[in-house]
């Protein structure tokens, strides 16, 4: 049997196909406004040796982290079934953040594990000290429940007893049950493509395409890096707070090319820090391979063979490697921005003309809970900002950027919800850096509520502008204010969280992106 590139192409095809059924079948399944509309889910198709093999274009953040998933899922379990799922979300063990569920389940055939199958998504509420999972946390321990990898379902037989206790410790309990559903019912279309794949080509021919699929990409990226100058290449960005206080806490990389290799070292990051923002190592390698995954041609197929040309150096007790149990809440959705932030800055002195200005560099993470009718409402969502600008043009305008890629929530959806109405909802003109190609504009979003809730914000570059490249001004920063319903004007930080009465506004405005080029 002989792969060919005509049998390659088939094959990549399938194999994209099974991941993007299960996400199709997940996003319809799910109860939640910010799996079934917002799309913060990922879903991939795994070897035996837990090497990724191909992914839906989902969530970049979930790319390099999930594979981390399912080798923790092997490792805990010796013996596996069919019929087996197993949970987790420890980012300690695999997981990113708490919010995000994983779910891994092996796929038998004629009885050896040939091919695991994966979905993350995330989840509004998981408990922890407030509404939405995403607290101004000192520790793990504040964030929600820690689910380690366990048997959800142990050779087709339910355990409702873990179920029933993950439900218990959500606000909204009911949705969490929904979406759970639906990622379960994702995994089981999963299993059953990939089955119906082997009967069809056999698994020797499966596999083999499988293996051939790893060995394209890694050669294709190793192309693009050869393609780089040798060299060592340094750059410095910073996260601006932790949510306990405000201050200045360095991510320094160092992106060293030797011919069809790449070292991105992180020595020189700030130590593990006392707030949310510290981000488990997974996250900044996902972060590091989706800048690399950037110089590609788009057809390379998205899996382990990427990764394997690069490598990742993270100093332990550091805000991108810290120790258990540090809290995390926002390293995955803040701190992964700045990464990739830092790591296209260092590519920009690499290739220069050839990398975007930095974008929003925040996803302006928005939650929201309380009670509204005797009825529990919990919710959360990410606000998209502007693009820097490129070599090639303006940046886009209102769009989420780099590690976020979900779609925006629509305003229906959460006024269908939520006690919550969006009064204005619009770009910010001006703000994107000017240059010979101008930055997108951020958004301002203003919502009112129409019931008591606590909302957290937790976002970035309040303080630190996006950079603008090859002359280009630097994007606009962020500004986040409530206005109370007795027009008192409240200015707050970057990371805040506090209670809002019925009446009180919420003005969330989203960073510009930075400029291209200097004006002629």
């Amino acid at each position: 049997m002989t792969v060919d590139p005509i049998s390659l192409e088939v094959f990549k095809n399938l194999f994209a196909a099974v991941a993007e059924e299960m996400g199709v079948t997940l996003q319809r399944a799910s109860f939640s406004p910010n799996i079934r509309e917002r799309l913060d889910f990922s879903c991939a198709v795994f070897d035996a040796q837990a090497r990724m093999v191909a992914q839906a274009a989902h969530i970049p953040v979930h790319l390099g982290s999930m594979p981390a998933s399912v080798e923790y899922a092997l490792r805990e379990f010796d013996t596996l079934a069919s019929g087996d799922v197993i949970i987790l979300n420890d980012p300690y063990h695999g997981g990113t953040h708490l919010p995000d569920i994983t779910m891994v389940s092996p796929v038998f055939v004629e009885g050896i594990v040939k091919f695991f199958v994966a979905s993350r998504a995330h989840h509004a509420d998981v408990g922890g000290m407030s509404p939405g999972s995403l607290p101004l946390s000192t520790e793990l321990y504040q964030e929600g429940i820690i689910i380690p990898p366990i048997k959800l379902i142990e050779a087709g037989k339910r355990n409702t007893g873990v179920l029933g206790l993950i439900t218990a410790n959500s606000r909204a309990p009911e949705e969490r049950l929904g979406d759970l559903e639906a990622q379960l019912a994702a995994q089981r279309v999963g299993e059953r493509r990939l089955l119906a794949m082997v009967a069809e080509h056999a698994e020797t021919r499966v596999s083999e395409h499988a293996a051939a699929l790893l060995d394209y990409s890694r050669r294709m990226t190793e192309a693009v890096i050869t393609a780089i100058p040798d060299g060592g290449y340094i750059f410095e960005d910073a996260m601006e707070g932790d949510g306990q206080r405000e201050f200045h806490i360095p991510i320094k990389v160092t992106l060293r090319v030797t011919g069809s290799q790449m070292t991105v070292d992180f020595t020189g990051s700030a130590p593990q820090v006392a707030g949310n923002i510290n981000a488990v190592e997974a996250i900044v390698r996902s972060a590091t391979w989706y800048c690399v995954r950037l110089l590609a041609e788009d057809d390379v197929p998205v899996n382990h063979g990427c990764f394997a040309p690069v490598s990742v150096i993270t100093p332990p007790h550091s805000l991108l490697n810290p120790d258990f149990p540090a809290a995390v809440a926002v390293g995955n959705t803040e701190t992964g921005q700045r990464v990739v932030d830092a790591v296209l800055g260092a590519l920009a002195q690499a290739l220069p003309g050839r990398i975007p200005a930095a974008s929003q560099g925040s996803m302006n993470n928005f939650t929201l809970g309380g009670n509204f009718n005797g009825r529990a409402f919990v919710y959360y969502e990410t606000i998209a900002g502007g693009h820097g600008a490129g070599a090639a043009g303006d940046g886009l305008s209102g769009r989420h950027s780099h590690m976020t890629n979900t779609r925006n929530t629509p305003v229906e959806a959460l006024e269908y919800t939520l006690p919550v109405r969006v009064v204005e909802y619009s770009l910010r003109e001006g703000s994107g850096g000017a240059g010979k190609h101008t930055g997108g504009a951020g958004v301002r979003r203003v919502y009112e509520f129409l019931a008591p809730a606590t909302m957290t914000i937790n976002s970035e570059r309040r303080i630190y502008s996006p950079y603008g490249l090859e002359g280009g001004a630097a994007g606009e920063t962020g500004k986040n204010t409530i206005i109370r319903n007795d027009q008192q004007v409240q200015k707050v930080g970057g990371k805040f969280t506090g209670s809002v009465q019925a009446g009180d506004k919420v003005v969330i405005e989203t960073p510009g992106g930075g400029g291209w080029g200097s004006h002629h």
